[in-house]
Formats: C-alpha cells, sequence, structure tokens
C-alpha cells in the first residue's frame, strides 16, 4: 500500500515510515500541508495520514482540498493529531475524514491496525 504521511513532528514521522515499511508499505512523507498536496499528486496513496496542526497549510485545509478534489477525494484519510476538543473531531469528519486519531493516546501498534482496516477497505 502507498501511504502519505503529513506531519511536521520528525520523530513521529520516522517511527510511522519506519514501522510502516516495516510492514510491506511504500511511505512518503511531508512536513506540511503544501508539501503533502505536492506528494499527493505526484504519486497518489491509497491513504493519507495526516496532522491536523502543520506549519504553512494546515490539515483542515489539506483535508478540504483533498475531499473537493474527484480526483483523490476517496482516499482514506486518518486523522493522527493532539487536537481532542470535540468541535476539532466533528470539523474534521464533517470535511471528510475517515478516522481521528489522538496520537497521545495511542500505540504505534493501533495505528497500523487502522491502517491496514482502512486501507483493505479501499479495494
Amino acid at each position: 500500500m502507498k501511504i502519505l504521511v503529513v506531519e511536521d513532528d520528525e520523530f513521529l514521522t520516522k517511527i510511522y515510515k519506519m514501522t510502516l515499511n516495516q510492514e510491506g508499505h511504500s511511505v512518503t512523507t511531508t512536513k506540511d500541508g503544501y508539501e503533502g498536496l505536492k506528494a499527493l499528486k505526484e504519486n497518489k496513496p491509497d491513504i493519507i495520514l495526516l496532522d491536523l496542526l502543520l506549519p504553512q497549510k494546515d490539515g483542515f485545509e489539506f483535508l478540504k482540498e483533498v475531499k473537493e478534489d474527484k480526483k483523490f477525494k476517496n482516499i482514506p484519510v486518518l486523522i493522527l493529531t493532539n487536537l481532542g476538543q470535540e468541535s476539532d473531531v466533528k470539523k474534521a469528519k464533517a470535511l471528510g475524514a475517515d478516522d481521528y486519531i489522538i496520537k497521545a493516546n495511542v500505540e504505534i501498534e493501533d495505528v497500523i491496525k487502522k491502517v491496514n482496516k482502512y486501507g483493505k477497505k479501499k479495494k
């Protein structure tokens, strides 16, 4: 599976990339929404892991653009963030997020399970 990780935390990015690569997935990483959109267009992923707090273009803007584009709107987007307010969850879901995961409350193995679950749904 081709996975796009849009995350500005370098430590988390390395962990996601290493773990997902070990699972046999191809992982592209970017640090902000602009880079994420460029990577999305260059190498259409099967699934996107998206942080909301990003420099330049935030995750909400990125998500909105992805879901408004017919070429990309069916790609599952899993939000991985520390924003835990109900209003943030509702906003992300309303914009088309498939799942909302609070980073502080989850183990990497759970993220892998969700990636595999949503990747299978798509096929």
